[in-house]
């Protein structure tokens, strides 16, 4: 008999080998799989799922055999068992697919709704901006009361399946007493995720609700929008806007901040209902800002991560948790805003952009959120932590 050599694939990589059981398949599938192989070798496991034969690629390993039959019966046994870490793979995947699936469905039922809150804008430096004299009720000038607030509602649909997000940012005219339930829109702001005719240039999310998004502006301005929820009740929330412009694709410079403290009133209605007197915040902006020592130390939390370059061009993204991470903070070069928020916008040496905003929340936690972008003003990632602050303090 002839002697001869086959090359085939090696053994399987340790993370193929942990590749978890045919479980996601149907009990049915199952066995007839495990049956067919055992009683008939001569079908491959890709033709018992009804797909046509293949190639596979395979790596060397020599396999001796004493005659040419048995050398056939040796490729075709090695093709079967390449074709069933095929499956497991694809199974794998499928499993990857709906674990993001879910995820965004949870995401969909924490975001969806009517939140109804106030809203304010802030220069650079963290100055409260008075509204325009033109939308203020003749009352508030007659005491020489300053308005800074406005009356916001932002009604949010989330499709659950489609990945499709879409909500209005509307500014109510201020009123007098307890109007509010009257009050007349005076900017609405639509914006849409996903989709046709999406504006958002990226978009990570966590199941939880929170999300950072891209928006490209007119000209050489973007925003960066944090949504944070809080983890302490997810029908509290607060969106931060950096108002960026970049200059020669290099330079980022931050040229204001909005920031909404928004509670969840009801299921969606589109905008038809206003939480009116009943809404359980009240305006914030001249209200005094937090203190730089409040969030100076060592802080200590886990971060979920996702990243953006050349190789991955999708747009939407959920945000992975990564690792924990030691965070130092100074307390200085952040612009400080009220309700214990602050943001920041700094260049390091290697000049990438770094964009920071952060809630310090109660007995000793934050959430925080991280946009890095490269020298070229290419956005790298997007973070979202959870943090507590370490026993040690930085002197």
């Amino acid at each position: 008999m002839a002697i001869f050599s086959v090359n085939v694939t090696t053994s399987p990589s340790p993370s193929i080998l942990q590749r978890r059981r045919f479980s996601t398949l149907s009990s049915s599938t199952h066995l007839l799989l495990h049956g067919s192989l055992l009683q008939n070798r001569k079908f491959g496991v890709f033709e018992l799922l009804g797909f046509r034969p293949f190639s596979f690629n395979w790596r060397r390993r020599t396999l001796m055999c004493a005659a040419n039959q048995d050398a056939k019966e040796a490729v075709k046994e090695i093709g079967e068992t390449d074709g069933l870490i095929g499956v497991l793979g694809e199974v794998d995947s499928l499993q990857v697919h709906d674990k993001s699936i879910e995820a965004w469905s949870q995401f969909a039922r924490r975001i969806s709704g009517e939140w109804d809150g106030f809203g304010a804008d802030f220069s650079n430096q963290g100055s409260t901006i008075e509204l325009p004299e033109s939308v203020v009720p003749e009352a508030y000038r007659e005491w020489e009361v300053k308005v800074f607030d406005w009356q916001t509602q932002c009604p949010t649909l989330a499709n659950p399946e489609d990945q499709v997000l879409e909500y209005k940012s509307i500014q109510l005219l201020p009123t007098v007493g307890c109007e509010a339930d009257a009050a007349t829109i005076y900017s609405s702001d639509e914006r849409k995720v996903g989709g046709e005719n999406s504006g958002v240039t990226a978009f990570a999310y966590q199941s939880s609700g929170s999300y950072v998004a891209v928006w490209q502006k007119k000209g050489d301005l973007i925003e960066l929008e944090y949504c944070l929820i809080n983890p302490q009740d997810f029908e509290s929330r607060v969106r931060i806007i950096q108002h960026i412009r970049v200059s020669n694709d290099t330079e980022m410079k931050l040229q204001g901040i909005r920031v909404f403290r928004e509670q969840w009133y009801g299921p969606f209605r589109n905008g038809d209902q206003l939480g009116g007197c009943a809404i359980r915040d009240s305006a914030f902006a001249s209200t005094p800002p937090m203190n730089a020592s409040d969030i100076a130390g060592i802080w200590q939390g886990s971060k979920a991560v996702t990243t953006f370059g050349t190789g991955n061009t999708e747009i939407l993204r959920e945000l992975f948790d990564d690792k924990t991470q030691n965070s130092v903070r100074d307390g200085e070069n952040n612009v400080l805003l009220p309700k214990q928020l602050w943001c920041s916008l700094e260049q390091n040496k290697d000049g990438e952009t770094l964009s920071v905003v952060g809630w310090l929340l109660d007995h000793g936690q934050a959430i925080t959120s991280n946009c890095i972008f490269s020298s070229t003003a290419e956005l790298k990632e997007i973070s979202i932590a959870l943090e507590t602050r370490a026993l040690e303090r930085v002197v």
